[in-house]
């Protein structure tokens, strides 16, 4: 059902400091926003720790959960984080709809919006498809992820898990471990990590690491790039290590599964080099034993599992924001 309330209007009028109808990336936020994004999912983790954790902030407004790849902590968080909101909430899957007979990417959105679509929430496995729909979407659009583009409420999520524990994100060392070239996790937290302050640390091997044109943090003053996981992983106080997707080898880029595990793996002993404080973070899903050990995803460092946590809270803030309204 919707509201009748021109989705303009209500993003112009609603919360102070925030000016924007979509979230395509996180480089679109500024300073300011980033951090009245994290003081709203303060806000909405507070709603969490009531009783009944819902409020009315969206009532009579319908969000579309539109993915067009699989995903489960991603969809179900928003999916959680609108209800908790009082949204109406609608799940289109590819596999489930006219997707799967061909429908086209605006035929979709067009379709969801005759049917009341206020926010769409999307994931989509090329790279730049929500900018593409843009132009023909009337509702509040959020990227869940598309190719190996961006993946803001991720970024957002673990710049808010950090702070919990860092209090800022300022002066910090954060190293990206893994293939940095193919995600679309380490190219949001790029932005949003350097933009609040943080030095980072991308790590890999040569193959997956930005190169040549795509490479464009190499003149990046907050932003260090190299092969040697040793000297990256030198007084970190945040490390992330990022899934290694298996299609890499057949692609050629990788060698072998057992030389990325010998050089790259994030076990106990590489994690001794960080500063003893140090987080150790992961977006999901991960390979157990591969890119990072289960002694050390399941260590007294690893906040892993607050980020999952974190998503709902994070993910009811963007809602909140993007939909406009004043009511908590």
């Amino acid at each position: 059902m919707t509201t009748g309330v021109d989705r303009t209007e209500a993003a112009s009028s609603g919360p102070v400091g925030w000016h924007h109808r979509h979230l395509l990336d996180v480089d679109a936020l500024t300073r300011p926003e980033l951090e009245l994004v994290m003081r709203t999912t303060d806000e909405m983790r507070e709603i969490l720790a009531r009783q009944i954790p819902k409020v009315p902030a969206l009532r009579g407004t319908s969000v579309t959960i539109l993915f067009y790849e699989a995903s489960t902590r991603t969809r179900v968080s928003f999916e959680v984080a609108a209800k908790n909101l009082s949204a109406d909430v609608v799940n289109f899957t590819a596999q489930a709809s006219s997707i799967s007979k061909g429908e086209s990417l605006i035929d979709t959105i067009n379709t969801v919006e005759a049917l009341g679509a206020d926010i769409i929430v999307m994931r989509h496995p090329y790279s730049g498809a929500p900018c593409h729909a843009l132009p023909y979407v009337k509702a509040n659009l959020i990227n869940a992820g598309d190719g190996w583009h961006a993946h803001p409420t991720q970024a957002l999520l673990d710049l808010f898990t950090i702070i919990q524990h860092k209090n800022t994100i300022e002066g910090l060392k954060v190293v990206i471990i893994g293939d940095i070239k193919h995600s679309r996790v380490a190219h949001s937290n790029i932005w949003s990590l350097t933009r609040m302050g943080a030095q980072v640390t991308l790590c890999g091997p040569t193959t997956l690491l930005p190169h040549g044109l795509d490479r464009p943090y190499d003149n990046y003053p907050n932003v260090d790039i190299c092969t040697d996981v040793e000297r990256a992983l030198k007084d970190a106080d945040v490390v992330m290590a990022l899934r290694l997707q298996k299609e890499r080898m057949a692609s050629g880029v990788l060698p072998s599964l057992r030389e990325f595990i010998g050089d790259y793996q994030l076990d106990s002993e590489r994690l001794k080099l960080a500063r003893p404080d140090a987080l150790v973070m992961h977006p999901g899903p991960m390979n157990e034993e591969v890119e990072i050990t289960r002694a050390v995803a399941h260590g007294p460092q690893s906040v892993i599992l607050e980020q999952v946590a974190n998503g709902v809270a994070v993910r009811m803030a963007l809602l909140y924001l993007l939909s406009g309204s004043k009511e908590l």
